[in-house]
């Protein structure tokens, strides 16, 4: 049996460890079943924000006519040609990963499904190999519900409609969370009409204001049926009926296409870890103490197959901490995540971090907010907003800042100085001495500072 320094299972956020290893010296064995990158490269954040990106441009045409710039709206998509050049872009990033890794003289690279065999040794493709420290980032997978009449059918879930090459006319989206809301409006944008069943709200887990703005705005552009509870999958003559019941009715919609976009889950069950000691939580997550450490001496676990966060920044961070106190001169401390922010590439944009109103309303904290909306700024003028706001949450005490939160054109971007304020453990007072440039779109986050500064001193007068 092969021995090696390190195993790493899954080279999406692995790479945070097997690469740097392998450059120390470290002799390495990287485990892939599917095209190297991980989820991020090859079937999530970069292949659909190059497919989102395009589907913004083309929101953007349709509404020229705002700014009194008129076109013709039936503008023709080279669908094939969008997917081609977004699947060949990411292929070639891939090729070029296991290119480096197979000329790595200190990385073996297993393509195939790896199986523990007991705490310590790994089968692949036959062969039985074993390490000092093994790593599992083996990630999550699209979740498909056990619906009546959908096995069988052509529906894609997130993976296909990522490599899907004909843009059809019109579909189903079942799911209401981010990856529903981002294919959807991509999808919607170039040119499918897109009807959504919801079970209960789109983004349900966002602050609820930004949720209700979001639900608003979304509406405009696609058509969302909440509460609805699918109940079969029908497919005919290259059509799909999905039948729901909403509201004590029975109903169905028609489209030539399906998504399934309601949830994922853990990979963790394609690792035979029956076999071994390692413990898993609801879900089929897998259980890690405050070091990433698994129940087995020696196996780590990061990355969405635990849990915790569902982001390739997350799983990043993740992958740095444990290699900086493994393998560098960091002392072994417990993680600790610094506020985690995250987006939702869809339109409208929406972006968050830290707590929500709900949230802190839970806990019990004395707060106040701060809210702006974009129009109500110089550059939300020049945009003719009609719509989204930034959101700010102070703790009443310390004028710390708890949340942020931001629905409307860069929210992406724009975020990143609440994360940096709140990373700094900043006050509202150190936001109000910012200078902002003026006119640009922070100058909403510095309003909605001001807002909470007012709100602050109105409950202390």
């Amino acid at each position: 049996m092969k021995k090696f320094d390190i195993i790493t299972i899954g080279s999406g956020g692995g790479a945070k460890i097997s690469s740097p290893a392998a450059s120390r010296g470290l002799k390495v064995a990287v485990i892939e079943k599917d095209r190297l990158g991980g989820t991020c490269l090859n079937r999530g954040c970069i292949p659909s924000k190059m497919l989102i990106h395009p589907a913004d441009v083309a929101t953007e045409i349709k509404e020229a006519h705002r700014f009194d710039i008129h076109n013709d709206p039936k503008f023709q998509v080279d669908f094939a040609k969008l997917i081609s050049r977004i699947s060949s872009t990411v292929d070639a990033d891939s090729d070029k990963i296991e290119a480096n890794y197979t000329k790595h003289p200190n990385i073996s690279f297993y393509r195939g499904a790896a199986r523990f065999l007991d705490n310590k040794t790994i089968e692949i493709n036959g062969e039985q190999i074993t390490a000092d420290k093994i790593f599992v980032a083996v990630g999550t997978r699209p979740a498909v519900a056990h619906i009546p009449g959908l096995a069988g059918t052509p529906f894609m879930t997130s993976t296909e409609a990522l490599r899907n090459t004909a843009l059809p006319s019109s579909m189903i989206i079942i799911g209401g969370g981010y990856i529903a809301c981002e294919l959807g409006h991509a999808y919607g944008s170039l040119g499918t009409k897109t009807t959504f069943l919801v079970r209960s709200k789109l983004l349900r887990k966002e602050d609820a204001e930004i949720a209700a703005e979001f639900q608003k705005v979304f509406s405009r552009y696609h058509d969302v049926l909440l509460g609805a509870a699918v109940t079969k999958v029908e497919h005919h003559n290259n059509i799909f009926t999905v039948h729901y019941s909403q509201n004590g009715e029975n109903l169905a919609v028609s489209a030539q296409a399906l998504l399934m976009a309601s949830g994922i889950t853990s990979n963790a069950d394609t690792l035979d870890l029956i076999n071994t000691g390692i413990e898993l939580l609801p879900g089929n997550f897998i259980k890690v103490n405050e070091f990433l450490e698994t129940s087995v001496p020696g196996v780590f676990a990061l990355g969405d197959c635990i849990g915790r966060y569902f982001f390739r920044h997350s799983v990043n961070f993740e992958g740095e901490y444990l290699f900086d106190y493994l393998f560098g001169s960091t002392p072994k401390t417990p993680i600790h995540y610094p506020p985690m922010p995250h987006a939702v590439f869809t339109h409208p944009q929406v972006a968050s971090v830290g707590a929500t109103e709900e949230e802190l309303k839970a806990q019990g904290i004395d707060y106040a907010v701060g809210l702006n909306p974009y129009k109500s700024s110089a550059m939300g003028m020049a945009l003719l907003a009609d719509h989204g706001f930034c959101k700010i949450l102070v703790d009443r005490k310390t004028r710390k800042i708890l949340g942020g939160h931001i629905i409307g054109p860069e929210a992406s971007d724009m975020v990143h100085m609440i994360i940096a304020y709140m990373n700094m453990n900043a006050t509202l007072d150190d936001m109000l001495r910012t200078i902002y440039i003026h006119p640009a779109l922070p100058e909403i986050v510095r309003n909605a500072a001001r807002k909470a500064k007012a709100a602050l001193e109105k409950k202390n007068a």
